[in-house]
């Protein structure tokens, strides 16, 4: 039986293989490493990395971590739930039309209705990993 995440994941990888991004799935256990995001993608020359949750779904301190890293090394991370997947379409598509951002970004493509807060408000809730989002907010 398909998890909420997966179902996630499936609803992003297709999207991706209809842009036709290189993605693939990291192994974090062994000689992996913790808290990279769910999805690493390359698009049109830009480093993306996908956190997917289901509906409510938080991620871990190291898991923002490593999302706002690549945000600091100027490429986009995304962190999506079910109710983001069409937020995300958007973005690709608007993307694809008019050029993918060249600084870091860092976005929540959630569901949930909390305040969006600002980019040092946001990292201080990372660290203790209390619920935040807004269907669409840059972080940084």
């Amino acid at each position: 039986m398909a998890t909420p995440e997966s179902k996630v994941k499936k609803q992003v990888v297709a999207l991706l293989k209809q842009y036709g991004a290189y993605y693939f799935y990291p192994v974090t256990g062994g000689y992996g490493r913790s808290g990279v995001p769910d999805i690493v993608v390359c698009w049109k020359g830009r480093f993306i990395g996908i956190e997917c949750k289901a509906n409510g779904g938080v991620p871990t301190a190291l898991q923002m971590k490593n999302l706002m890293q690549i945000n600091e090394q100027g490429g986009i991370a995304l962190l999506v739930d079910e109710t983001g997947v069409g937020v995300l379409t958007m973005l690709f598509e608007t993307w694809d039309k008019y050029g993918i951002p060249s600084q870091g970004y860092l976005a929540e493509l959630l569901g949930n209705d909390d305040k969006p807060k600002k980019s040092a408000e946001r990292r201080q809730v990372a660290a203790t990993q209390a619920e935040d989002g807004d269907p669409l907010r840059t972080l940084c």
